[in-house]
């Protein structure tokens, strides 16, 4: 047997292979987050949150809607300030993620924080915890397309709950 340094036309292939896999999964990343940037910008609008709904296109902003969203309190003050400190909660809970053994923990609780909050959000647009609930499975199971397609319904409707 003689192995050649030289490369061939598979590594060709398998380097386009991964190149197009690269680029196909570049493409859906930017398109998930413009329609995500879009639900939360309406829903913010919509929902009486229109000072802040600007910061549903800015990256680390836009999570901060999420847990405004999320929010149970009544005045715009009260939300912004819980929002805020959810959100610090969620930076420093990334930021542990890089310390090997506690970072398991915090990836645990970044999805758990994650979750409850887009349940939160569901709840907020149906009413109901049983439909809520099932949505975040439905949105787990589909990959996220589930909730894409129902925020886009809902972004511009009043929260019911």
């Amino acid at each position: 047997m003689t192995y050649s340094s030289y490369p061939s036309e598979y590594d060709a292939f398998y380097g386009g292979l991964f190149l197009v896999f690269l680029l196909i999964t570049l493409a859906l990343v930017v398109i998930g987050y413009v329609v995500n940037a879009l639900i939360y910008y309406n829903t913010a609008k919509t929902n009486g949150l229109g000072e802040i709904s600007f910061w549903a296109w800015i990256p680390l902003l836009n999570i901060y809607l999420l847990f405004a969203f999320g929010s149970s309190k009544t005045t715009m003050d009260e939300i912004k300030k819980e929002a805020l400190i959810f959100l610090l909660i969620y930076i420093g809970l990334a930021i542990v993620q890089i310390i090997p053994f506690i970072g398991v923990l915090a990836s645990i609780a970044l999805v758990v924080l994650g979750l409850f909050y887009m349940y939160r959000l569901f709840y907020r647009w149906t009413g109901e915890q049983g439909m809520s609930i099932l949505f975040i499975i439905l949105t787990i199971v589909t990959g996220s397309l589930f909730y894409y397609i129902y925020g886009l319904i809902k972004m511009k409707k009043p929260f019911v709950a």
